[in-house]
């Protein structure tokens, strides 16, 4: 039995090695984004500042990017940013020296490495868009902002149709109260003339007394 014990214990051991040997020490080289993925065009997670330490836990076969730790997050490093420590000098981390170094070549998949480290980030709730690459995430953004943009115009167009015929209507009402307006005055304005034709048609009515009298009226006695 303790023999058994013993085996079990020695395959643990060698089981862990692998394990062991799945990262690298290197270092940053300069202040650096850590993103989401592989690829400048990932939202930005964190920055290392330049010279800070960080486990390597496996970088890309075709493209020199590398996802990494530091300080107990992860995200993706391009390897013309990382050093790493080779036969007494430091190295940029490139596929040659994956094997050296005990670097893993890894793929990486949107959907199982947010789900693992990113489930509390804003940009989380995009990742169906982000897990076709953001190439695609980007240019399908790009076509919302331009419907948007065309919502938006077809809105301030109807808006000022809108207030194109408002002031249209504003404008006739006016234009059909001055009318009125001017009818009124117009009215009042002949209903005055009248009025003072009619006054001195009444001054104009001689005085009976301005007539030369004939004999025998008795108004000429006055």
């Amino acid at each position: 039995m303790k023999n058994l014990f013993v085996k079990i214990a020695a395959a643990g051991m060698l089981m862990l090695v692998p394990a062991i040997a799945q990262a690298a020490e290197g270092y940053s080289t300069a202040n650096v984004n850590m993103r989401a993925g592989p690829s400048t065009r990932y939202p930005a997670v964190a920055v290392i500042p330049a010279g800070s330490s960080v486990e390597i836990r496996g970088c890309l076969s075709d493209v020199n990017w590398c996802d990494v730790e530091f300080y107990g997050g992860r995200g993706w490093v391009s390897g013309q940013y990382v050093q790493a420590l080779y036969q007494q000098r430091r190295v940029y981390v490139g596929p040659q020296y994956y094997r050296p170094l005990g670097i893993p070549m890894i793929r990486f998949s949107v959907d199982n490495y947010w789900d693992r480290y990113y489930r509390n980030r804003d940009f989380y709730r995009d990742r169906d868009r982000w897990s076709r690459g953001p190439d695609y995430y980007y240019r399908d953004r790009d076509n919302r902002d331009r419907d948007r943009d065309r919502d938006n115009r077809d809105r301030d167009r109807n808006w000022r149709e809108r207030d194109g015929d408002r002031d249209g209507r504003d404008r006739d009402r006016n234009w059909r109260d001055d009318n009125q307006r001017d009818d009124r005055q117009r009215d009042d304005r002949q209903t005055g003339e009248r009025q003072r034709d009619d006054r001195r048609g009444d001054d104009r009515r001689p005085d009976r007394r301005n007539f030369d009298c004939r004999p025998g009226d008795p108004s000429c006695d006055e």
